[in-house]
């Protein structure tokens, strides 16, 4: 029988969850499908998401809902746990935090092997790599990625303004508009400063980015890639240097020295801060395959980061950039440009103030100014706000 504790955490978890906004994955995700895995960065809204579903299906589907990293799995098992459910009937099993949990690869693939009445839903770090666990998952599993807020959302959750999603041709022809918001730039500003989390509400926000950062590097990336905790303190360090760089072209020799290791160990990191999304690569063409072009310029992943990482030295050129990669990255492939700053499909783009010109962009054909300080689109000048309401 399912420990009452269990019932109790999960009934207080659903008591304060509310239906009010939901997230841009929530109807992408195929909710019948019998595992699903939840994966993204702390504090963007993973466990309030599925909560969301449970509480939308209680009528309909009986369901348990536990977090991984609860004390009551120090002496039992998520197996016990899974085997238990089974036998009263239960049709839904949702763990959260998966990746606090030990061996949790082999644990879900016996319970999915197992248990083929019961439809599993899991959450974890965006570190969290199911190819790379103890056991193959990659073909039971379902995988989602959830990023922060889009701008559209913001809008939303903050400001109680509803928008729909504008596809990107949308947006390129000037369709992108926010009923009734004639002035979007007040709270795109809002936005830029702490409007990606949406803990953002809650208050401090500043003290809850710092704790943010701290766990997902020496815990998240620190449990996954088994570091020992001066690596760790390495990468935090990292991080503040890139921080100050950014956007950059990575160079493991200056990289390596300001934070004192091997060179060989810097592409590593960057990999590692890039999968716990604090950081964004911006590749190019050269292999044809999404991820695997060579790196020409690193971001911090989102403009937040970049004023809690560096308040006092934020250039608004990197700013826009920073913006727009994170915000296209999600709907899009988005690549180095060649003659430009950005390359989506047939698309480039060329980003800037609201002064900037076409002049770099010369003759090429399907080529767009995205402009900031401005507030409506005219021909090929696109306001880069207006591409945060891609998702």
């Amino acid at each position: 029988m399912i420990d009452q504790q269990l019932h109790a955490y999960m009934e207080l978890q659903l008591a304060l969850t509310t239906d009010r906004f939901f997230r841009y994955l929530y109807n992408r995700i195929a909710w019948d499908d019998r595992m699903i895995g939840i994966i993204g960065p702390r504090g963007v809204g993973k466990t309030t998401m599925v909560l969301q579903y449970i509480n939308a299906h209680r009528d309909t589907k009986k369901s348990l809902y536990v977090s991984a990293d609860i004390a009551y799995f120090t002496t039992h098992t998520l197996i016990e746990v899974a085997d238990e459910w089974s036998k009263e009937d239960g049709k839904l099993l949702v763990i959260d935090e998966v990746h606090k949990y030990p061996d949790w690869s082999r644990e879900l693939k016996q319970i999915y092997d197992t248990h083929p009445d019961l439809q599993i839903i899991f959450t974890g770090s965006s570190i969290l790599d199911i190819q790379k666990g103890t056991a193959d998952l990659s073909r039971r599993a379902l995988m989602y990625t959830m990023q922060g807020l889009s701008f559209r959302e913001y809008l939303q959750l903050f400001r109680q303004i509803e928008t729909p999603v504008f596809s990107l041709e949308e947006i390129l022809a000037g369709k992108a508009h926010v009923e009734g918001l004639l002035h979007p730039l007040s709270y795109f500003r809002e936005y830029l400063k702490s409007g990606y989390y949406p803990f953002a509400v809650a208050g401090n926000f500043e003290g809850r980015m710092q704790s943010t950062i701290i766990q997902t590097i020496e815990t998240d990336i620190a449990m996954f890639a088994n570091l020992k905790a001066s690596t760790a303190r390495k990468l935090r360090k990292m991080l503040t240097v890139i921080a100050s760089l950014a956007p950059f072209k990575p160079n493991a020799d200056t990289l390596a020295a300001s934070i004192g290791v091997s060179r060989n160990n810097i592409p590593d990191y960057l990999i590692l801060l890039e999968q716990a999304q604090m950081i964004g690569q911006l590749r190019d063409d050269t292999q044809g395959i999404r991820g695997l072009g060579k790196v020409e310029k690193v971001y911090l992943d989102n403009p937040n980061l970049m004023y809690v990482l560096n308040p006092s030295d934020v250039n608004v050129g990197n700013l826009r950039e920073t913006f727009f990669y994170n915000q296209l990255r999600v709907n899009n492939e988005v690549i180095s440009s060649r003659i430009s700053d950005f390359t989506i499909g047939k698309y480039t783009f060329e980003v800037g103030g609201k002064n900037k010109t076409k002049k770099q962009l010369g003759d090429t054909p399907d080529s767009f100014v995205v402009k900031d300080d401005i507030e409506f689109a005219q021909e090929n000048i696109i306001p880069i706000w207006a591409f945060g309401l891609n998702y």
